[in-house]
């Protein structure tokens, strides 16, 4: 997975929000350990302060969790994974309907064209 921070949003929400999906797509699997901060940073290249926040808040939504001198450690609750797989794919749907609202779809042409894409397969072969 890769590390692409973009300038259009803070880079520990976007750290947040990647290391989140390597959850999801089990690259960090259940009750697994974490790299250290250090070494995150280091893959991310970011400043190990910011990576230490983006941790903090998947801390706080119970994606990770840490054991006093021994690391940061996925969650072993399924459930929760899914929850949060749902809120990301809200999140980014929203940001995709707000760009096609800004180039003047209408919710209704939104849906068509999303139908026959899926319907198409065509933007599933990247």
């Amino acid at each position: 997975m890769s590390w692409e921070l973009k300038d259009d949003r803070p880079v520990y929400t976007q750290l947040v929000e990647i290391i989140g999906q390597m959850i999801i797509k089990n690259i960090f699997s259940p009750d697994s350990k974490l790299p250290s901060v250090r070494e995150l940073a280091a893959m991310a290249e970011v400043n190990p302060n910011t990576m230490q926040k983006a941790l903090v808040e998947l801390e706080e939504e119970g994606l990770i969790s840490s054991v006093r001198t021994t690391g940061k450690f996925v969650t072993n609750k399924v459930e929760l994974i899914k929850d949060y797989k749902k809120k990301l794919g809200v999140k980014e749907l929203g940001r995709f309907i707000q760009k096609m609202k800004a180039l003047d779809y209408n919710l209704e042409e939104i849906k068509d064209l999303v139908d026959r894409e899926v319907k198409s397969g065509n933007s599933f072969r990247n």
